[in-house]
């Protein structure tokens, strides 16, 4: 199976981002800004930028003397023993984060074996989940995830998904033209989230953008009850702007 790779913004901080953990990691005993942006050669604003992020994450931390020294989450990520059970954490914990920001459910969901598959989720009583009441691996063609991950295929893929779990009407709305489908899927720009407008589930919208490391495809979606639908793209933005958070913890 082929993929459609293009570098988003996330991508690039995130490339950005491993540039500065990998420095901070080599000099061990603390390096400042100053010799952050001369061996990085990344500008100083965006330093800056990205290290209040990385500080925020955990991922590095500031000494006394305003030297950076590698952070908590780096560590345990970084190690070899407990990296799966410290990367399911980092990510819980900033799915919890993401959810009450956007005060919806929210996914983190991956293709595996050519199947949809949702890994983790958060959700709560003022955001709650949504009703699974057709499988997912079944829906792809309904839904925000599997139209996002389906996105990330290349176009013989698509096809070897839909000839699987053929497109069925699931709403008034649901698209269950194979053709449609694959022309829509093959025009969505991959830093545009892809959206649910009711076609899984009648009373519920959703929104998923791609979240892409390595040969891996996943996303990040979220869902809110269709009476909030006129908070759907504002959620959606916020959604785009927490992947680099998401990938970086995929990525070390």
């Amino acid at each position: 199976m082929a993929l459609r790779h293009e570098p988003t913004a996330s991508y690039h901080s995130v490339q950005d981002a491993l540039r500065v953990l990998e420095t901070v990691a080599r000099r061990g005993t603390g390096v400042n800004d100053t010799e952050l942006a001369r061996e990085t050669g990344i500008g100083t604003e965006r330093l800056t930028t990205l290290l209040r992020m990385l500080r925020r994450e955990a991922y590095v931390e500031q000494i006394a003397d305003g030297a950076y020294v590698a952070g908590a989450a780096f560590t345990r990520l970084g190690s070899a023993e407990g990296h799966e059970q410290a990367l399911r954490e980092k990510l819980q914990h900033t799915l919890d984060r993401l959810r009450d920001s956007v005060g919806a459910a929210v996914y983190l969901s991956r293709y595996v074996d050519g199947e949809v598959t949702v890994t983790q989720y958060a959700d709560g009583p003022a955001a709650p989940k949504v009703h699974e009441w057709v499988d997912f691996r079944r829906s792809a063609h309904a839904t925000a995830v599997g139209k996002s991950l389906l996105t990330q295929l290349d176009h013989d893929g698509r096809r070897d998904h839909l000839a699987r779990h053929r497109p069925a009407r699931l709403t008034s709305r649901t698209i269950t033209s194979d053709r449609l489908l694959l022309s829509r899927l093959a025009s969505q720009p991959p830093t545009v989230p892809v959206l649910d407008l009711q076609e899984y589930a009648v009373g519920t919208v959703c929104a998923a953008v791609p979240v892409t490391a390595g040969s891996a495809v996943g996303c990040l979606a979220l869902s809110l009850p269709a009476e909030h639908a006129h908070r759907l793209r504002r959620a959606a933005d916020t959604l785009n702007r927490s992947v680099a958070h998401v990938l970086l913890s995929l990525t070390i």
